[in-house]
């Protein structure tokens, strides 16, 4: 057995269906060798307890070698399937069901998938860090469905995070029945940051690229700038503008940077998977 997974006696009946409740969901099986839609059960329940990783506790019950404690709990049929919070069963099932069945009445009690990683994410933020918030939050985001707490929360990230055309996409996919206080607050952080962003050095750049835009030199500047920014899809739309006319540019410099702000995202971020797209169908 595992953390997770247990074999219920009278022994540990108390502290496993009982104490452990008020901890966590007690997920009981009913079960005997005879029963042939237990032995159909139970590797469904087994499964989505492997899964949740201990967010419950399945507690086994052999009804034939354990008759006081099916007994006790009112049991008649087999299986039957109790959950048990706060010391008190409330809610259950009798007879075999299918996967879908059990997820469905589960889901009542559990955590979501998507907890932890919004969790995560949240936490992060607290910390200051929104890089290192955006890979949990955007993974829950995408999980759940884009679940208008989790929506806000990576767009807030993001916002922190100066990676602002995503934040834009995000928020503009929030159907206008959400738009709550808490859209509009971001909508407000996101039109000042992208005032915020531009610095005199920037705007200088911007300037003299938009008087010589072949001057690959220029363009470089602006990208350096916009990585010490924090604005790494517009540098790496410079940098692989550049890489277009001069795939060697400045001694393999740019490439170099290009490289390194792609490594900087991190793996799985969409982001870096464009870019790194971008350079390989240069160089292949």
């Amino acid at each position: 057995m595992t953390d997770y997974i247990v074999n219920i006696n009278e022994k540990n009946a108390s502290a496993l269906l009982i104490e452990e409740s008020h901890k966590r969901p007690i997920v009981v099986d009913f079960w005997a060798d005879w029963c042939a839609p237990c032995k159909t059960l139970m590797p469904i329940l087994e499964k989505i307890a492997k899964e949740y990783e201990g967010a419950f506790l399945l507690a086994k019950v052999n009804a034939d070698e354990q008759p006081g404690i099916a007994q006790q709990l009112g049991v008649r049929n087999l299986p039957t399937v109790m959950v048990i919070q706060g010391g008190q069963p409330v809610d259950g099932f009798a007879g075999a069901q299918t996967e879908s069945f059990v997820r469905k009445m589960l889901e009542k009690y559990l955590p979501k998938p998507w907890d932890l990683l919004f969790q995560t994410g949240i936490s992060a933020l607290e910390r200051g860090e929104p890089n290192e918030a955006l890979a949990p939050l955007r993974q829950a985001w995408q999980d759940s469905k884009k679940q208008h707490d989790i929506t806000l929360a990576y767009a807030h990230a993001l916002i922190e995070a100066l990676r602002l055309d995503e934040a834009q996409a995000v928020l503009d996919e929030v159907r206008m029945a959400d738009q709550d206080a808490g859209y509009e607050q971001l909508r407000a952080q996101l039109q000042i940051k992208r005032e915020a962003a531009k610095s005199p050095e920037i705007t200088a750049l911007e300037e003299r690229l938009a008087a010589a835009p072949d001057d690959l030199d220029v363009r470089y500047q602006l990208g350096v700038q916009y990585t010490n920014n924090g604005q790494y899809r517009e540098a790496m739309e410079q940098l692989i503008a550049i890489l277009r006319k001069d795939l060697g540019h400045g001694n393999g410099a740019t490439k170099r940077m290009l490289l390194d702000s792609i490594a900087a995202l991190g793996k799985g971020d969409p982001l870096a998977a464009e870019f790194q797209r971008k350079l390989y169908s240069l160089l292949y």
